[in-house]
């Protein structure tokens, strides 16, 4: 399918209580960042637009709450099902806004629609337990209900399978849903509310605001005492933000916020899967992902082999538009994103670190940053601080076992680890050391739908996928009944 006819199958509108209707702030532009070029005008919600999402939400809950699992199972499954055979077009959608090379897009889409499939199964396993107190005058019955009306709000990064992380396990628990997308990428999330309407979804389960004032749309829809659960992807400084505004009606929040992940590599790793891993964790996603590797913490006795070989690989990456064949790295998201990918670079050579290959924004139109390899990187570089979200791979020096587990336990993030070593015994114990909600021991790619994603320390707040997932979505109860064989 050619690039046009696919953004003229994608809605322009607000997804509403089952209409797609215009928004009342007028319209927004989608932008192409490999050309700048506009290609797509969608509505613009106001906060009107979005309390009138919330209020579909609410009309919506007590039917959905109440219909079988296995109907809201199925419904997942042929969604599920309804992506495969939709899944050039919304791999070729998710390059043209987010610029993602197209092989890369359509492994996102493998990634996104395994959450449909998960949690279509996850929703007829709701479990809850029966059983005698301690001390025999009653019965305890523990049920697990849905949540209530929940607020989703996703990231640029990963259009598609951010939106499915959490639709699929609220949708399974019962619960329905305002999401709002970002406004650097909404047309994945509006393409997809067009599938769930196919797919047989009832009209207000799922509704979708896409605006260009993110603040005025979701304050109210927080603010009101109707809604019961706030998920957000994205930065801690916002996450922060929202976490204060969510405690006025004490909502039940799920945070996965920012990383700024160790890669530690020991004297006596397999440097060709290390190597392998490094390109996977750092590359992946144009390196615009919050589990991508932030730091190489390389063992001295390594690093220069390591430098070496990575550095080759990079030399032989093609950046270019992602619907070209053979490129491996497309646009960043924003003219914004490639300051500061240089504002970084550029405080870790003036520091005294060594640039090896790359280390230039690409003159021309798009917003372009040449893959990188920095090596030598002083302790205190801005760059071992904050997350890169760009295709800068930086390396420090380590000694010993205890000073990589210090310099990866340095930062205030805690998502994800990355080890590479073939001592059992040292990987279990960086299991137990290493600060970090999900760790990679000898592999660079973690996530899985049946797996549960999430971080500690500033990272976030509760899990997305696995069996965990869905218990985001459903509240615990308690129950106390007589002593049936009593008096």
């Amino acid at each position: 399918m050619d690039e046009k006819t696919l953004l003229d199958k994608v809605p322009d509108g607000l997804y509403i209580g089952g209409e797609w209707v215009p928004g009342r702030s007028g319209t927004l532009n989608v932008t192409d960042p490999a050309t700048g070029a506009v290609i797509k005008t969608i509505a613009d919600a106001s906060a009107d637009d979005g309390m009138a999402a919330l209020d579909a939400a609410v009309a919506a809950a007590d039917a959905w709450a109440a219909t079988a699992p296995r109907v809201r199972g199925e419904i997942l499954r042929r969604a599920f099902d309804l992506l495969q055979e939709r899944r050039a077009e919304f791999a070729l959608l998710m390059t043209l806004e987010m610029g993602k090379p197209l092989a890369e897009a359509d492994g996102e889409v493998t990634y996104g629609g395994e959450f449909l499939r998960w949690f279509s199964e996850e929703a007829v396993r709701i479990t809850g337990r029966y059983g005698i107190n301690p001390e025999g005058t009653g019965r305890m019955i523990v049920s697990q209900h849905p949540v209530g009306p929940c607020f989703l709000i996703t990231p640029w990064n990963f259009p598609l399978a951010m939106a499915t992380r959490k639709i699929a396990p609220a949708l399974a628990a019962g619960c329905t849903v305002v999401v709002k997308p970002a406004s650097l990428t909404p047309l994945t999330t509006l393409y997809f509310a067009k599938l769930l309407e196919d797919a047989g979804l009832p009209a207000g389960v799922v509704n979708v605001v896409t605006t260009s004032t993110s603040s005025a749309v979701s304050n109210p829809i927080i603010a009101d005492p109707r809604l019961r659960k706030l998920s957000f992807t994205g930065s801690t400084e916002v996450g922060r933000s929202l976490l204060e505004k969510s405690a006025g009606n004490v909502l039940r929040t799920s945070m996965e916020l920012g990383g700024n992940a160790p890669f530690v590599v020991f004297d006596d790793a397999d440097l060709d899967r290390a190597v392998d891993g490094a390109m996977l964790a750092k590359f992946r996603n144009i390196g615009e992902a919050c589990t991508a590797a932030n730091r190489f913490i390389v063992h001295e006795s390594v690093a220069d082999e390591f430098a070496a070989r990575v550095t080759e690989r990079v030399t032989a990456m093609r950046v270019g538009r992602g619907t070209e064949e053979g490129v491996t790295i497309g646009p960043l998201i924003d003219a914004n994103a490639v300051q500061k990918a240089a504002s970084l670079l550029q405080d870790a050579v003036s520091r005294g670190a060594k640039v090896l290959v790359g280390g230039n924004a690409v003159d021309g139109v798009g917003t372009f940053f040449e893959p990188t390899v920095v090596t030598d990187v002083a302790f205190g570089s801005d760059i071992l601080r904050e997350e890169i979200f760009g295709p800068v791979l930086s390396i420090v020096r380590f000694a010993d076992e205890d000073e990589a587990v210090r310099i990866a336990n340095d930062t205030e993030f805690g998502l994800v680890g990355y080890v590479f070593t073939r001592d059992l015994a040292r990987g279990q114990r960086m299991i137990e050391r290493l600060q970090t909600g999900m760790m990679g021991l000898n592999v660079g790619v973690v996530s899985n739908a049946a797996a549960p994603f999430g971080g500690v320390k500033q990272s976030g707040l509760g899990r997305e996928g696995g069996f965990e997932g869905i218990h985001e979505y459903l509240s615990t109860k308690y129950t106390l009944t007589p002593d049936p064989f009593g008096v």
